[in-house]
């Protein structure tokens, strides 16, 4: 006979994945720039994402790589993009004041 002590793989498995989902839930509608694979940013509202990490921003401006690390010339206005996954290179989000920074990383 097996005894289980604790909660099974599944469960934990479910669980964590409840926590991804609400850390997601709670970056929605947050700004986000995403740098990409060929230098390029985008900034814009996180509206959705999916199983292969495709991101959906709204509002979206694209900055251009550039040569001069201080100018990053005028944005090109997107929209609505999707950014596909395998291009993102990293993800951060814009902390509109001090308090949303900090209680960023805070649990709730």
């Amino acid at each position: 006979m097996i005894e289980e002590n604790g909660p099974s793989a599944h469960e934990s498995e479910v669980s964590s994945s409840s926590q991804a989902r609400q850390k997601l839930e709670g970056l929605l509608n947050k700004n986000m720039r995403i740098r990409m694979t060929d230098g390029r940013t985008l900034v814009g509202l996180f509206l959705c994402t999916d199983r292969d990490c495709n991101v959906i921003l709204g509002s979206a401006q694209e900055f251009l790589k550039s040569s001069d690390t201080f100018s990053q010339g005028e944005p090109r206005v997107l929209g609505l993009a999707m950014i596909p996954g395998h291009h993102v290179v990293s993800i951060e989000v814009e902390a509109d004041s001090l308090e949303d920074a900090e209680g960023f990383g805070a649990n709730h």
